[in-house]
């Protein structure tokens, strides 16, 4: 079974050449018969990279912006695919996009994958056509410009922790600094609601916080198997029923996602800690890590759009 875990982040041109080339090379070149003399370009050195590599450092995707607001070369190879990490690349760069001041972004797109393009809010415009012999169309991305703030007011970056926690007081610390660190959002995939980190006063006085922030206040949170807090009387279950326009909770329906060993929470700081398996207190994280952040969000978000309301937690008397 391949570890799931992978990281996407920005790369150099000169410094990861080897790493990008690898990927590249292994999807259009040699998968889909792009000669290589259409492959590379002048435009590779002035553009912004991105590289996605697993958890023993090994090149698994790619995708690059070019200075006229181009996305392309999206490449992820076909052991990875389904996981996450092309929709993770489109994310950094994207984001990239906005962050320098680009009011929208183009790519094209092969025809199998304009539904994935679409679903990351891309639109077709145009006509089909053929490039190195492989049908592609048009297709464009409106930006919404980056909130300019007065400086008092902006929010900054937080400084990066990493979180190496072996028990549970490690655990606990670092989720009550990153429950500090969030604005409005959280994002929470656990087995049973993790009693002995989710369920202390200081934890759900933080969680309470966040969700009386404001209208856009959000927290989901995505059990595996709701029966043990509904069995324990888990007081973030309560708390969910009282502040049930802030707080979501989802249950999975397919057996492939209650049968996710992980667990890891997610804030809107760019912040996580993942637990590459639930029933222990060992994981890693960081207060700040944009591109870990993006995959996992990545993950999430799939994994939340599958699970359905967790009813029966609604239904419990407070």
């Amino acid at each position: 079974m391949i570890d799931s875990r992978y990281r996407v982040e920005p790369a150099a041109w000169q410094q990861d050449l080897a790493a990008l080339r690898a990927v590249r090379e292994e999807v259009f070149i040699v998968e889909q018969n792009v000669p290589a003399e259409e492959e590379w370009d002048a435009l590779d050195p002035q553009c912004y990279h991105v590289l996605a590599r697993d958890a023993a450092d090994r090149p698994i995707g790619t995708g690059r912006l070019t200075p006229d607001r181009h996305i392309g070369r999206i490449a992820v190879l076909r052991e990875w695919r389904g996981r996450g990490v092309g929709a993770a690349i489109m994310r950094l760069l994207i984001e990239r996009a906005r962050e320098r001041g680009d009011r929208e972004v183009e790519l094209h797109a092969q025809d199998h994958a304009i539904a994935f393009y679409e679903s990351l809010g891309f639109s077709v415009e145009g006509e089909g056509f053929l490039e190195c012999e492989i049908p592609h169309h048009r297709m464009r991305l409106a930006l919404a410009p980056v909130e300019r703030r007065a400086a008092p007011l902006l929010a900054p970056s937080p400084e990066p922790r990493v979180y190496d926690c072996n028990e549970r007081g490690d655990t606990l610390e670092a989720i009550r600094d990153l429950l500090a660190g969030t604005r409005h959002e959280l994002a929470i995939l656990t087995r049973d609601l993790d009693p002995q980190l989710l369920d202390q006063p200081d934890v759900l006085d933080a969680i309470k916080r966040i969700a009386l922030s404001g209208p856009h206040a959000r927290i989901r949170i995505v059990i595996q198997d709701p029966a043990v807090p509904m069995a324990e009387g888990h007081r973030l279950v309560a708390l969910a029923q009282r502040l049930s326009s802030a707080i979501a909770l989802r249950t999975p329906v397919e057996d492939i996602d209650r049968q996710l060993a992980a667990a890891f929470l997610l804030n809107d700081a760019r912040g996580y800690l993942y637990r590459p398996l639930a029933s222990r207190y060992e994981g890693e994280g960081n207060r700040y890590a944009p591109g870990r952040h993006a995959q996992l969000t990545t993950q999430f978000d799939a994994l939340w759009e599958r699970s359905v309301p967790a009813a029966e937690l609604r239904r419990l008397s407070l």
